[in-house]
């Protein structure tokens, strides 16, 4: 006669594989996520200064757009990609911290596609080289 329940094997085997099917449900939205390489080129960093245009606080991550003038005088519009808007929040950060006319000036990685103006990973401050946040860092962190 057969046992009614299965053998320890076969619980320990349908235990473990429920538990890897929640872990991967958990860990895919971090493993979906894009590393910035592929679109921006961290070898090409550019200093840019100019005027916000518009901050865009929404999903899945904020823009800021910058009205910078090239060396013939003429306003290019440049793409700052930033966080997500909830990693920003969580540092003080809102929809109204930068507001049309706001002169920032900032360091990043400029996009990898040819023609555009996109910058991502920024070091950024206002005009006079105070924190965009009041209380916040100004400088870069040392990488070794």
């Amino acid at each position: 006669m057969k046992p009614i329940f299965p053998g320890r094997e076969a619980l320990f085997t349908a235990f473990a594989t429920a538990c890897l099917a929640g872990a991967g449900m958990f860990l895919a939205p971090v493993l979906a996520h894009h590393a910035s390489g592929p679109f921006y080129d961290p070898e090409n960093r550019v200093e840019i200064q100019g005027t916000v245009s518009r901050f865009v606080f929404r999903n899945p991550h904020a823009y800021l757009y910058v009205e910078v003038p090239d060396a013939d005088g003429e306003f290019i519009e440049w793409q700052v990609e930033l966080g997500a808007p909830i990693s920003l929040r969580r540092t003080g950060w809102t929809p109204d911290t930068l507001t049309p006319g706001t002169v920032v000036k900032m360091t990043g990685s400029k996009s990898r596609a040819e023609g555009s103006y996109g910058l991502c990973c920024v070091r950024m401050t206002r005009e006079d080289g105070s924190p965009i946040l009041s209380g916040g860092r100004v400088e870069e962190e040392d990488v070794q």
